[in-house]
Formats: structure tokens, sequence, C-alpha cells
């Protein structure tokens, strides 16, 4: 299915105010007969055309992903400044401030979260140029919504230290387009914001994932944020982590880290 023009939209709907934010979403995933609800990754969508962005939005929520949206630059920069997503996906022609001085501000703060260039020029010196100013994929409009998901997922999964669609620490496995947790080859039973705690742990397996971090991966705009509800959760994955090779280590002053126990000695 690829882009129609012709959808009616409610730019409302669509999350164009950076401040009207949806609940995150639910995806229901399945392993051995046990269902599971998982938290949906979260996308920005930076579009000036609100049907456009009506249309996007429905179709990613349909596949699980949480999704803001804003119609202009300045609006997206500043929501960059203070929210981490997933990946963006980011047009070019926007009012206030260009798509692509959208992307030199992020990575000039040293931002690394993938983008995903949505864009109706074909022109290859453009996808040079925005290529080497730090975008990480190309999308000529109109597309096909399957290839638009799949090259989210492609960049979802580069950002994993495996760079595959399964992360292991120890026996702790995460598949990333499940979005299931599986301990010594069995379904892990956690809560949603447990596991958006474990996964952006293990996403970034051997780093050091600060208290913020977990917290803006944890609750959306429209949640009440909590650090001392981050560290239940993590209290609570520790136990149910327990007699596994991977541990939870607290950095003091830093944040945590997700490691072998091996690591440990």
């Amino acid at each position: 299915m690829g882009v129609n023009p012709q959808v009616r939209a409610n730019p409302h709907n669509a999350g164009c105010n950076p401040h009207r934010a949806r609940a995150k979403p639910l995806f229901y995933g399945t392993i051995n007969g046990l269902t599971f609800a998982v938290p949906a990754m979260k996308l920005l969508l930076i579009e000036d055309n609100p049907t456009l962005a009506h249309w996007l939005a429905k179709m990613l929520e349909q596949e699980a992903f949480a999704l803001d949206a804003v119609q202009d630059g300045d609006a997206a920069d500043q929501l960059l400044r203070t929210n981490h997503y997933d990946v963006i996906l980011l047009d070019l022609n926007l009012p206030k401030l260009s798509g692509k001085n959208v992307l030199r501000r992020l990575r000039q703060r040293g931002d690394a979260t993938p983008v995903l260039i949505l864009t109706a020029s074909g022109s290859i010196d453009e996808k040079v140029e925005l290529l080497g100013a730090g975008a990480d994929d190309y999308l000529v409009k109109p597309f096909e919504v399957r290839e638009l998901i799949a090259r989210i997922k492609v960049a979802i999964r580069r950002q994993a230290p495996s760079k595959s669609s399964e992360v292991a620490c120890g026996d702790l496995v995460f598949d990333i387009d499940t979005r299931q947790f599986t301990l010594k080859g069995a379904p892990l039973n956690v809560t949603p914001r447990e596991r958006s705690v474990l996964e952006a742990l293990i996403l970034r397996l051997g780093k050091t994932v600060t208290k913020p971090a977990l917290v803006d991966a944890s609750f959306t705009l429209a949640d009440e944020p909590s650090e001392d509800a981050v560290e239940i959760y993590i209290s609570r994955l520790r136990k149910k982590l327990d007699g596994s090779s991977a541990a939870i280590v607290t950095l003091r002053g830093l944040g945590y880290l997700l490691r072998k126990k091996e690591d440990d000695q």
C-alpha cells in the first residue's frame, strides 16, 4: 500500500502538537502459547503535510509503534532536545527550520538517533549530501508502508550490539522483531514498564544507561515520569534475573549497566 494523498485527516489526531501525546500503545505477542503486552517503540514523525502525517500515524500505530508528530522544524528541534526516540522520520521541506538543519543540529549535539529521510526528491546529489550530514536512510515518496516499516526495523537493529534481530546477554535473549525476551529458552514474564527498562538496557548492552534515559524509555509525554519508579522496576528485574548469567549493575552517580555475570570477575 502506497501513500494515498486523498485520505482525510485531522491534524490533531496525528499528534502534530508535541504537547498532545498518546498513551504508549501495546503490541501483543505470543511465544509458546503465552501472550504478552509489549510497549511500542517510540518514533518521531516530522512532517508538515497534515494529511500524510495522519495517514502515516494511523499505519504506524497499527504496526505497534508509539508516535509523536510535529509539523515544523523548530518544534521538532525543541522536542529532540528533551526527549528520546528510537527512530526519527524526517521530511525536508519544513516551515520555520528545514529538515536539513534539524538533522545538522541533532548530530552537532552528539545525538545518534537513527534518522530516516522522507522526501519527494530522488536527487542523487541530495541523497549524498544528507547521508554525509548524518542521515541513516532515505526513502522517496510515494512509498509502500511495508518498505517504511522494514527500514525502521533495520535502523533499530543497527543500534543493537549484535547488529542482528537478536541481542543476547548470557542466557537472556531479546528479539528485536517480536519485542520478546526469553530467559534460558523460556519466555520472561515482565510487565510493560519492566520490559521498557530491560529493553533500553539490552539495546545498549555493555554501556551505562542513565536513570533519566530509563525514565524516558519507560514513560511517554502523557505520563508522570518517576525516577523512584525506575528503581522499583530495576529491583523487580533483578529478582526475575536471579539465577541467570545476566546481571543489572548499579554504577553510583552514573546509572545502570546490563552485562554477563562473568564479566564482573
